[in-house]
């Protein structure tokens, strides 16, 4: 397995960890749990968020630029409804 395919591993992850916490934070009976399970989200945030600026460092996490008409139907769509 080569880095890119490692970092992207632990990118997914870090992803469903994060989706876990999220849900113990919501889920959470109490206000000890809540702050255990919101202390560990934030913190699996960050992890996240470094895994992803050094993919996107090396270029393994390519942006696309989207088209300004896309963006302006985006917007009127929802300012519509």
């Amino acid at each position: 397995m080569d880095d890119k395919n490692l970092m992207e591993n632990i990118l997914h992850l870090q992803k469903g960890v994060c989706d876990l916490y999220m849900h113990g934070t919501i889920e959470s009976s109490t206000g000890n749990v809540h702050d255990a399970f919101n202390c560990a989200l934030n913190e699996s945030l960050c992890l996240q968020d470094n895994v992803y600026s050094q993919m996107a460092q090396k270029g393994w996490y390519p942006m696309e630029q989207v088209e300004q008409q896309k963006i302006n139907t985006v917007k009127q769509k929802y300012q519509n409804a």
